[in-house]
């Protein structure tokens, strides 16, 4: 069965065959670097690098990803903290790009910015003017929706109902709008905010019109995948479409693929609610790869909540799989061998139906078992028995599989920490003294254990709903 993927564009799965035989072009939303990334990002580029590897079996493949430079988040932020707004890029592109080698997320192809592609916007968005579709107001520039009669088709949106939503309201600084759901592609220039010369006066880019740019500049007027979070399909990836298609006539993407959302506990991952999570917060607690091991473990379109329970289930996923890793050092005399052919065609057929990476994990586990037996047995001073061919085969079949799901097994960091027992009473009646503390009020006291703990190495971490997990400054891993 050839690949099959859920198109959000038609809402059904369809037969992926690209564009141009045996390439493929990828373009994936990036980030607007101006803060540390968050759960939420860790899925989206997680899901998005397992998709690019595994298109890669069969075709090669060109990733592009954009990065948001110039933003209003981007300046508040600059502004409270008194600093340059490139050193704040510099430095949240750095913090990114060291979160992503942590989940073993390969970097794309390309990264084209924003603030290098502001001549490719301006001349997109001359030509949208000269169509008639946007309009020059009050020293910005808007895309009129109505001149796009496909408008909310990703979505699922219709104009009306649009309409009815947004009645009696007008965004802020757009007071010159002909249509209550036109959006900008070029606001006008503030005083102390960065600015770029164009035809309608100094200014900068809408946020949409830079991918519509970017993708036809780096991968040109129609590509095979678009992709990205749930929450970027309306508006962002619905203003997309009406920009590029509305000069080129043809598909932007021939498939749109969206992963789903984060939560944490039950509820959605925001900071109002106060259980915000970025990664390196993440990181401190779990394995690298169990954090990937959990993003994989449910289908990429389906909402997953990141709880204690679930990343303590996929730690102890990652370390069974380390574990039957390993035993290829005792297989090296008869390795290389060839995978299992039946093995490798029931994780295909999994991959290909819409990427079930449940069930390629389940596959996974299901060749670890003999392999971490023969581990396990060996190190307490048993003996490499059984068929050694097999094993070999074995062991192979689950490195291709878990190395075209991106999981690392070479840096030091990714090895899961030892788990010698230890007496850890004294941290838990600390903790629990703690707690009652911060029940009474008392929160002097709570601060003063906090402290003792960490003069003896020992990091708090608290948690919705009073949980509180610890680890040692030099773990990577943590308990409660």
């Amino acid at each position: 069965m050839p690949l099959h993927l859920y198109n959000s564009y038609t809402r059904c799965k369809q037969p992926f065959v690209p564009l141009v035989a045996g390439a493929v072009s990828l373009y994936v939303c990036g980030v607007t670097v101006y803060d540390y990334c968050h759960l939420g990002h860790a899925r989206t580029y997680v899901v998005w690098d397992m998709v690019r590897r595994y298109l890669a079996r069969r075709y090669s493949v060109t990733l592009v990803q954009n990065i948001t430079d110039i933003d209003d988040k981007i300046i508040r932020r600059a502004e409270e903290r008194q600093v340059a707004m490139s050193a704040l890029v510099a430095e949240f592109i750095a913090a990114y790009d060291e979160d992503m080698a942590r989940l073993n997320v390969l970097p794309a192809d390309r990264y084209p910015r924003a603030t290098e592609s502001i001549p490719q916007m301006i001349a997109l968005i001359r030509t949208l003017e000269e169509r008639g579709i946007a309009y020059a107001s009050g020293g910005d520039v808007y895309y009129g929706v109505q001149a796009f009669p496909r408008y909310g088709q990703l979505s699922g949106r219709s104009l009306s109902g649009m309409q009815a939503g947004a009645s009696g309201r007008v965004e802020e600084g757009d007071p010159f709008k002909r249509y209550p759901l036109d959006f900008a592609l070029w606001k006008a220039a503030k005083p102390h905010e960065p600015a770029w010369d164009s035809p309608w006066g100094r200014g900068r880019p809408g946020w949409h019109i830079e991918c519509s740019a970017m993708v036809r500049a780096e991968l040109g007027d129609s590509i095979d995948i678009h992709a990205g979070g749930m929450d970027l399909q309306f508006p962002h990836h619905e203003n997309e479409i009406a920009q590029s298609e509305a000069v080129t006539g043809q598909p932007l993407a021939q498939f749109w693929l969206h992963n789903g959302f984060v939560n944490i506990d039950g509820e959605k991952m925001s900071k109002s609610l106060h259980n915000f999570r970025t990664i390196r917060e993440i990181l401190a607690v779990f394995h690298p790869m169990a954090v990937r091991w959990f993003i994989l473990q449910a289908h990429y379109r389906q909402p997953i909540d990141f709880t204690e329970a679930a990343m303590q289930a996929a730690t102890k996923s990652w370390e069974s799989l380390w574990d039957a890793w390993r035993c290829g050092v005792l297989l090296a005399e008869v390795l290389p061998s060839s995978p299992l052919p039946e093995v490798i065609a029931r994780f295909e057929a999994a991959m290909d139906d819409d990427l079930n990476t449940a069930v390629a994990l389940a596959v996974l586990l299901e060749l670890a078992k003999p392999l971490r037996s023969t581990w396990h047995r060996v190190q307490h001073g048993g003996t490499l028995t059984g068929d050694r061919a097999q094993l070999a085969r074995t062991w192979q079949t689950l490195h291709e599989i878990a190395t075209d799901l991106g999981f690392c097994f070479s840096d030091p960091e990714l090895k899961p920490a030892a788990t010698e027992p230890e007496d850890t009473t004294w941290i838990e009646t600390l903790i629990a003294h703690r707690r009652q503390a911060k029940g009474d009020r008392n929160y002097a006291e709570a601060d003063r254990i906090r402290q003792e703990l960490g003069a003896r190495g020992i990091t708090l971490i608290d948690q919705p709903g009073g949980v509180t997990l610890w680890r040692r400054s030099d773990a990577t891993s943590a308990t409660k």
